[in-house]
């Protein structure tokens, strides 16, 4: 398996891109102050499986490097637009894990013409913001300056379900990139990226999330109708691209193979 570093510019923002594999291309996108590299076994799935994978890492995260910070939704959604762009602009499958479905669902209404399809994984698809107590139990999963014990509890609230091992998401957190992409998520209307545009969607619902309720699912089906197709992920939280990735990736390929018929 061979991956590719790029770097993609948008004015004076430097975006880094992970690129591997041949096929219709998937690009995938990470939660809430985490990389791309939380996707390594999935995109290991979706290359071995005859796709190209696309994982664009977000501002201030290895090579992606801006002089400001996003300003908004669309400044996170465009950042994307322009790495599609710069691998020829063909339309893309995207797979938003928990903040990055936001990311996703905006980028299918402002730009249909880059996208097949959205995959949501774990996504909080409601018109309110997350809790009080899940937004801090995020924080201090992301808060390196604490205590472990206390970091794996936030860990186990916010995003495992009981009986899956927290414990490899003490690393990979970028708290500055947390705090930016919530502020841009904050200042941009949920309804705006509610529908995803009108792309095919699926959405993956995990067993057990704080976030992400299964009363959500059947509301968002009622919305969407026909074009949205859920997928329950057993024994998974927030962090399911963590707890579930064979499965989750296993599941994706199967409905992505359907719409590109």
């Amino acid at each position: 398996m061979t991956v590719d570093r790029k770097i993609v510019a948008r004015g004076d923002v430097r975006l880094e891109v992970f690129v591997q594999g041949q096929g219709p291309t998937v690009v995938l996108l990470p939660s809430l102050g985490r990389g791309a590299e939380d996707f390594d076994p999935m995109a290991a799935v979706f290359e071995a499986e005859g796709f190209k994978v696309v994982r664009p890492q977000p501002r201030g995260i290895g090579g992606s490097t801006s002089p400001h910070p996003y300003a908004d939704l669309h400044d996170c959604s465009n950042d994307v637009v322009a790495v599609i762009e710069s691998l020829g602009g063909e339309p893309a499958i995207l797979v938003g894990h928990a903040f990055g479905n936001r990311v996703s669902r905006l980028l299918a209404t402002i730009r249909p013409d880059l996208v097949r399809g959205v995959a949501l994984v774990a996504a909080n698809v409601g018109h309110a913001p997350s809790p009080p107590i899940v937004r801090e139990a995020i924080r201090n999963s992301a808060n390196t300056s604490l205590p472990d014990d206390v970091r794996l509890k936030a860990l186990s609230y916010a995003f495992f379900a009981q009986g899956n091992d927290p414990t490899p998401w003490l690393q990979g957190w970028f708290p500055e990139v947390l705090a930016a992409q919530r502020l841009a998520g904050d200042q941009t209307a949920r309804t705006e990226d509610y529908a995803s545009g009108k792309a095919p969607v699926l959405y993956m619902q995990p067993s057990h999330d704080p976030l992400a309720h299964a009363h959500d699912a059947v509301e968002y089906k009622e919305a969407l109708g026909g074009r949205l197709t859920v997928v329950k992920i057993p024994q998974s939280s927030h962090a399911a691209i963590a707890e579930q990735p064979d499965f989750i990736a296993r599941e994706i390929i199967a409905w992505a193979r359907k719409i590109l018929d």
